[in-house]
């Protein structure tokens, strides 16, 4: 038998990632994509837990970073990320996939607080985080960084690669992409996913997708000057 914490009780106690698993089995239903959303598990651990300057109680701060979920289908992973970090209750996530509920089958920034971009169409994450990362720099916001979460099949879309092309040149440094390589897309690229990258003027690093220790590293590597893309490494997709 399942039993739901009320928000009560989920504030006074601290969740780990030993506990995402758990959180995870809550959400039932169909339409789960199981195997996206756990290829997405440890990145998305690591950025919440030890990298991004975010939490529940700075969703209005313009100083806070920005973590645009491009890769939006299978968001649970994300849902348990954000329902371990306080942003949502962990009494919403049976609910998840209903009609009334507000965690949705894609993350809607209307209704799940933490989540900064609706998502649906693949391609649009990393072009909105370029204009995320002008607009910051012309309203003189030098602090905030904006991660994107892309998977590796969202680079068959044209509009990713055109996002790459501008990024480099222009010198986003608070710019930073991680894509999820489960061996999931249709086109290869000659020299790997990060060689498209570093093409581009990027700074790139390409690592094992369930090492935490290794994803630290090259998430907080140095990168002046340069947009920085971390190339996740993980299981093929098996779906």
């Amino acid at each position: 038998m399942i039993v739901c914490m009320t928000i009560t009780e989920q504030h006074e106690r601290t969740y780990g990632y030993a506990d995402l698993p758990r959180l995870m089995a809550l959400m039932t239903g169909d339409e789960k994509h199981s195997p996206a959303a756990t290829s997405t598990l440890d990145v998305l651990w690591v950025l919440h837990d030890r990298v991004l300057r975010i939490g529940p109680e700075r969703l209005e701060d313009p100083e806070r970073d920005r973590f645009l979920l491009s890769k939006g289908h299978g968001p649970m992973a994300y849902y348990a990320v954000l329902a371990a970090k306080g942003f949502v209750p962990v009494d919403w996530l049976p609910g998840f996939g209903a009609y009334d509920s507000p965690l949705g089958h894609h993350p809607d920034r209307m209704l799940v607080p933490g989540v900064e971009i609706g998502s649906g169409s693949l391609g649009h994450g990393l072009p909105i985080g370029v204009g995320t990362a002008l607009g910051l720099r012309a309203q003189g916001l030098h602090e905030p960084r904006v991660w994107v979460l892309i998977g590796d099949a969202e680079l068959d879309e044209g509009s990713n690669h055109e996002a790459i092309a501008f990024a480099g040149p222009a010198g986003l440094e608070r710019l930073h992409t991680v894509v999820i390589d489960n061996a999931s897309a249709s086109h290869a690229r000659p020299g790997g996913i990060a060689a498209r990258f570093e093409a581009a003027g990027w700074s790139t690093v390409t690592v094992d997708g369930r090492d935490h220790e290794a994803l630290y590293a090259a998430f907080t590597a140095p990168h002046p000057g340069r947009p920085h893309a971390v190339v996740a490494q993980v299981e093929p997709k098996s779906e």
